[in-house]
Formats: C-alpha cells, structure tokens, sequence
C-alpha cells in the first residue's frame, strides 16, 4: 500500500510540476532587422502586434545574432558559438544537442514550422528533437510563397490552388497548440517571411496566386507589405493563445534572424537605413527581441543588455526549468524577463564563416555597447562609426578606449583553440574547401566587414 501510495505521490508530483512550466514559442523572422520593428523606433512597416507584445512585454535593445540565416540557426538551436560547431552553409551537424530535445526529454510537445535549410535527411527535425513539424527547404527548395511546396513531418505536399506558404505553416502552428493546450509545449516558429523574393501577399492589391516561380514579380515595394503580413500572422498566435485561455502562462520569444536584406532601405529614427544582411556591421547583426509573458510581466520594459543568439537555449531551458547542458556558451537572460538584474553580457563573441563554399574565410571579433575589436586586429568606435568605416586601432586612443580594446583583446583570446580541428578537416574533405584556383587550404581572414 505505502508502495502504492508512493507511486501515486510521485505521479502527482511529475504532473504538478510539469503543469506549472510555461508555454513558449520562439518566433523568428527571416531577414528583419531591429529598425523594420515601430516599437524599436522604426517608420516605414506597420507591426502593430509586435509593438502590442513590446508594450506589455520586455523589449531588448541590443540584441545581436549572425549576418546570415543558417550560422543563426545553428547557434540560437544549439547555444553554442558556430566556432564550436559550424561545418558549413545549410548544415546542422547531427551530432548536436537541440532545444528540441531538451524540451522534449523534459516532457513537452515539441513542434517547428517554417524555414528549415539545416540539411536534407527526411527524419532530420525528429532527430532534433521535435514530434511534429510542417517545413519548406527541408529535402528541397520549391517555391515558399503562392503556391508552395512543404514537407509536412518528411512528407512532401505542394500546393496548386493559389496558397501562400506562410499562411499554410502559420495554421500548422496554430493546430499544434490547439492541440496541446492542456499540456506544455515548445513550438519553434522560423517564418518564411520575410525574405526575398518580394512578392504580393493575399492582401496585396496586386495579389497573383497564379505565382509560382521564386524569381516572377519581384519588387522591394513589396516588403512592406510583407512585412504587414508577418506582423498579422504573429497576431492571429497571440489571438489563439487568448482564445484558448492559455496565454498568461505562454512565453513568447520575437527575433529576427539577421539583418534586412540589403535592397531594402528603411526609415529608422529619422534617417535612412540600409538593411545590412551578410555584413558583420551591426546592419547585418542587430536584429529585434522582445519578449510577453504576462504571468511573468505586468507592464513593459525595454532592457539594454547585450544578446547573443546562443542566449536563447539557456533561457528556454531556465524557463522550463531545465539544466543546462555543459559546453553552452548561452547566458540565460530569464531574470531580465522577471525583471531581475541578471547576469548581463560585458561582451559578445562572433565567430562567422559566411557560407565556406569557396574558402574558409573567417570574421572574428568581440564587441560591447561602444567598441568592437576583430582579431586581424581592426578596432572601432561604434558611437560615431556604426558602419565601421573608420579603424582606430593605430590611433592615439582615449583610456576609456584602450581599456576597451584591451578588455576586448582579452575576450577574444579565450576562443584562440576553440574551433575542433576535425571540423574544418570534414570541411576539407567534402570538397568544398577549394579557393578559386582549385587548391584546399584556407585563405588569409579578409578586412571585418
């Protein structure tokens, strides 16, 4: 009987705890940068639902991820700086351990709809830990907007009649957590807007469902409208998560995963704004954070800490109440969320190697809220010199400077060994690690820019 009863206990217990652990959905947005969000002080887009999140929520000021999609992906999956685990472009490494599956070794339906783009296996987001998942670029690249193609759990569908990807994967979402709303979940949300090609959306004037090449009707006047859109989908997930009862205990998470596309130029502050994709410039880095959790959050805020994207691991796992898994460079920033001071950021680390299909050319650096040091040694001052035109590193420095670039200096020499030497071997021996006289070896790292 005491036997029983100590079952029973330990039941209730499991369940008791796995009641109290909050929803959360990681939202991600494709090419968006901090300046396309109203909230964040931006004047060309509407996102009404956005700012409506930033209102109530914590909105993060200093968040800064990779210059490009996939090195993105990797980190903010992983939580790991891509010096530790990136091979190459459209890659996760199989061996790595994922959100997905701590959450989902902790009890929680897990599912990701959108943009994939991480490798070609048809059972690749099951091995990463999620039951469930709707995407497009996973063993192919149709199209994503009218028309589309998507795999839904490895199974290839494409659509005929006029459908518009990001709608069909946003009701992916929706039925997911319709579906577990009486027990915790984890859905990872990478939209498929809003990246080029810019095309009409259904509530475009100039809709065409007719469409279904990735390279017919391409304007960037269509990127508010995109834009638009994106912002209406975020709104329905909140609408659902009302709807269902289910919202108070729901952490929600909104970035981008690099900056705009550099065709776009936007109205930020009252200046013009060139999006900065692939530039290790904070116009390829800075994207939009914010953060709604209203069991947790009772009125806005807006936090100056630093971000990285390898943060985003520890801090679902903190929320979730799970353990770290060791060899995380994230730094959870859950406390900022529950308006404690936290362990702030004094610095961030980026290791980028763009796509590796040529050369194993390398961006290093580390950066704080004023200055940013690469290791081919340029240093500047991001005060007065954001698009980093201007090296100051053989220049008379202030204190304030030299202690910076020398605090940053040492920042950086903590990652001289980190990257594994077998990773850029396996690089090498795939055939890709050619320059452009067909020899293999790696180039000199290029200026930082």
């Amino acid at each position: 009987m005491k036997s029983l009863l100590l079952i029973l206990s330990t039941f209730v217990v499991s369940h008791a705890s796995l009641a109290a652990q909050p929803n959360i959905i990681l939202i991600m947005v494709d090419d968006f940068g901090y300046e396309c969000v109203t909230a964040n002080g931006g004047e060309s887009y509407q996102t009404p639902n956005i700012d409506k999140l930033a209102a109530s929520g914590v909105r993060f000021e200093n968040c800064h991820v990779q210059p490009l999609c996939t090195p993105t992906r990797v980190q903010l999956m992983t939580g790991r700086y891509n010096v530790r685990n990136y091979i190459n472009f459209g890659t996760l490494l199989r061996s790595e351990t994922t959100f997905g599956s701590l959450m989902k070794s902790a009890g929680y339906a897990t599912g990701i709809c959108g943009k994939w783009q991480l490798g070609h296996e048809v059972d690749s987001p099951q091995h990463f830990g999620f039951d469930e998942s709707c995407l497009w670029q996973q063993t192919r690249r149709p199209p994503r907007y009218a028309n589309p193609g998507l795999e839904y759990n490895g199974v290839e569908k494409n659509f005929t009649q006029g459908e518009y990807g990001p709608t069909l994967v946003n009701d992916f979402a929706l039925s997911f957590i319709t579906k577990n709303r009486e027990k915790p979940f984890f859905l990872y949300y990478p939209m498929i807007l809003t990246h080029n090609p810019f095309q009409p959306t259904p509530d475009s004037p100039d809709w065409d469902p007719t469409i279904s090449s990735e390279n017919k009707q391409q304007s960037p006047k269509h990127f508010a409208e995109m834009t638009a859109y994106m912002d209406k989908l975020v709104g329905s997930v909140v609408a659902k998560l009302d709807e269902l009862g289910i919202r108070d205990n729901t952490l929600l998470l909104f970035l981008g995963d690099n900056g705009t596309n550099s065709s776009i130029t936007s109205r930020y502050q009252g200046a013009d704004y060139k999006g900065g994709k692939g530039s290790t410039t904070s116009h390829g880095t800075h994207v939009p954070l914010i953060a709604s959790w209203p069991a947790m959050m009772k009125q806005g805020r807006v936090s100056a800490d630093l971000v990285s994207s390898t943060d985003f691991l520890p801090t679902v796992c903190a929320a979730a109440g799970l353990k770290v898994p060791e060899g995380t460079d994230g730094v959870s920033f859950l406390p900022q969320l529950k308006g404690e001071p936290g362990a702030p950021r004094d610095w961030l680390y980026t290791w980028y190697s763009p796509r590796q299909s040529q050369d194993m050319t390398v961006r290093e650096y580390t950066f704080d809220h004023r200055f940013k040091l690469y290791r081919t040694g340029q240093f500047y001052d991001l005060s007065t010199d954001e698009l980093e035109k201007q090296d100051i590193a053989t220049a008379t420095l202030s204190s304030e400077a030299a202690a910076a670039k020398t605090r940053l200096q040492t920042a950086l020499e903590q990652f001289k060994d980190a990257r594994p030497a077998e990773l850029d071997r396996e690089f090498q021996a795939s055939g890709k690690g050619k320059d452009k006289t067909g020899k293999k070896g790696k180039k000199t790292p290029k200026k930082g820019k």
